[in-house]
């Protein structure tokens, strides 16, 4: 960790040097790209910069986890429009994936020429290079679809590019795969979980070809500018399926089952399922679930995803859609379970001085849920009136806090931390997954049901049951109940990984949204006709004098007041930002955005 202030000293002055020539001599005491790469020290100093990229858990009141809410999973305290309604003259992603892909560049072109550097060596950073590239260019193609494929560091005199059409995202995908192979054929395998590894690459490839070869397969020409392609979507969820079966196979990696039980400053005083250690651990090293972690330490790097769900900022709690995709524990939906079907709390009133509060009990509730979800809210509701403290910490520390769906997310807390580190402003230090196994099981068996037939269904259906097992939820039957809430057009059984994704991954890595781009189904984001993605939890009647808090007609808590997010086919692609267009006029527009 200490190594972060001198790698970024060394990065932001080679990118210096880089973008900006100068007609005098640099100093000698500067580094430059004709001094600086001499010994494989100084390569793995610069390439340790692309693992401190990971966004992970972010820092204050942004990250991967928890706070994006453009989703059916979460409802936010303020309205909620579309990434983009209208072209923007910048967009930050555009502009920062093309500032890596340089950065990767500049790697691979000048680790061929570091003295003493054996082949197999300059094999493995140009690897790291190219699956640093590959990820860059992964996000510039599902954000924007065509756009530029770069694999050197560009000059003034590449007007090609610099000045050319925006190529064919299809090739620009076809590159990134062979960039993500050579990556898994030269980058060795090692036991580290915190670095590059060839795990870490089969890892991503697992990611990114599942995402091309589901994309392929569901898109419109239409909404995407180009229709759907079997073959090409066949061949991208092979590769994903392969990549999953490497780490699936490796026995260096199992599904976590130890529960959380790591000593904070003031001893043991909760235990964590190992489902939520995942998430609220403060240390992951020994986490044989862990394929790359994101470490954290105090006064070094520290996040805030833990106090934005304990503080006086209103949660963004979880849908009421989001609460039904989860099963019951006789392992049947809403509609088919025998299961007591209640989803209200149980409500206290109390009256002093004539101002009535209610306590609220949802542990029943939860007590006939799949068990994952009594990991991911709070066993009270908690909504602008009726605010609760349900995590009071080893050492007292606790505060009244507020859900705009009225659950309360409890997934990354650990109350074994001081109360200063879980609620001051990006001051936690718990430990991020950033590629683990349960994942992997989920890409698996998508890429395996999207293949079809009864070997990959069978398969499918294995990797499922083993995240089921962590958590005592009953194997998918062979004769699979239809859920009349299947309103994707897909089969049962692709309904049922697809439900399995969203509650193992809930509030995860941006994962939902995702989820529906590649899937077709963005459409599931308009709040006038899915009402439940903007409600929440029910509280009748029950809510103060004087509060904000809003109840539909069914007595569910909503934020359908604040605004209605309309579905629009346009958004499966962003617009191509209008500056830079000024600089190049072949550029183009996505389809919808003028």
């Amino acid at each position: 960790m200490k190594k972060l202030i001198s790698i970024l000293f060394v990065i932001a002055s080679l990118a210096l040097v880089s973008c900006n020539k100068v007609l005098t001599k640099d100093p000698l005491t500067k580094f430059t790209n004709d001094n600086y790469w001499s010994s494989e020290a100084n390569v793995e100093l610069y390439a340790n910069y692309f693992y401190s990229t990971f966004t992970a858990y972010g820092t204050g009141g942004s990250g991967n986890f928890y706070f994006p809410s453009l989703n059916d999973n979460q409802l936010n305290s303020s309205f909620q429009n579309w990434k983009s309604t209208s072209v923007d003259a910048s967009n930050s992603t555009w502009n920062n994936c093309y500032s890596e892909i340089r950065r990767a560049n500049i790697l691979i072109e000048h680790v061929k020429n570091v003295p003493g550097l054996s082949d197999a060596k300059k094999a493995k950073w140009e690897g790291i290079g190219r699956l640093y590239r590959a990820m860059q260019h992964y996000e510039l193609v599902r954000t924007f679809g065509d756009c530029y494929w770069v694999e050197k560091v560009l000059t003034p005199q590449d007007e090609d590019i610099l000045y050319g059409a925006r190529q064919d995202r299809d090739k620009v995908m076809d590159n990134v795969l062979t960039d993500l192979n050579y990556a898994v054929a030269n980058i060795p395998a090692t036991t580290g979980r915190t670095e590059f590894n060839q795990q870490v690459a089969q890892a991503i490839k697992s990611e990114i070809c599942l995402y091309e070869g589901e994309f392929c397969k569901y898109r419109t020409a239409a909404d995407n500018g180009k229709g759907p392609d079997a073959d090409r979507a066949s061949m991208f969820l092979t590769e994903s399926k392969n990549a999953s079966d490497a780490i699936i196979s490796n026995s260096m990696y199992s599904l976590n089952t130890k529960e959380n039980a790591q000593p904070g400053p003031g001893g043991v005083f909760a235990k964590y399922p190992a489902y939520q250690a995942n998430y609220n651990s403060i240390d992951l090293a020994g986490n044989t679930e862990m394929i790359m972690y994101k470490k954290y330490e105090t006064s070094l790097l520290t996040h805030g995803v833990s106090d934005y769900t304990v503080s006086s900022t209103m949660q963004k709690g979880m849908s009421k859609d989001a609460f039904e995709s989860f099963l019951f524990i006789d392992g049947e939906c809403l509609a088919n379970t025998t299961c007591d079907k209640n989803d209200k709390a149980v409500f206290t009133e109390t009256v002093v001085e004539g101002t009535t509060t209610w306590t609220t009990d949802l542990s029943a509730v939860l007590a006939t849920r799949d068990p994952r979800l009594a990991m991911d809210v709070d066993n009270c509701l908690m909504y602008n009136g009726t605010s609760a403290t349900p995590r009071i910490g080893y050492d007292g520390g606790s505060m009244a806090t507020t859900s705009s769906s009225g659950y309360g997310v409890k997934k990354f807390d650990n109350l074994n931390i001081e109360w200063i580190h879980r609620n001051n402003a990006n001051s936690c230090y718990t430990d991020a997954p950033v590629y683990w196994l349960a994942v992997i099981l989920l890409n698996h068996a998508e890429a395996c049901v999207e293949l079809g037939g009864d070997a990959n269904n069978t398969a499918a259906i294995t990797s499922i049951n083993k995240l089921r097992d962590r958590v005592g939820m009953p194997h998918i039957p062979a004769k699979i109940q239809h859920d009349p809430k299947n309103n994707m057009g897909v089969s049962d059984l692709i309904w049922e990984v697809r439900r399995e994704r969203r509650v193992e991954l809930m509030y995860d890595n941006d994962d939902r949204y995702w989820c529906l781009i590649r899937w077709h189904q963005l459409d599931k984001l308009d709040t006038t006709q899915y009402p439940d993605i903007v409600a929440g939890a029910w509280v009748g009647d029950h809510i103060a004098a004087g509060s904000t808090a809003k109840a539909d007609s069914r007595g569910y808590l909503t934020t359908a007041h604040l605004g209605d997010r309309k579905y629009e086919s346009r958004q499966y692609l962003r617009p191509i930002p209008s500056g830079q267009a000024d600089y190049n006029p072949q550029i183009g527009q996505n389809p919808g955005w003028k």
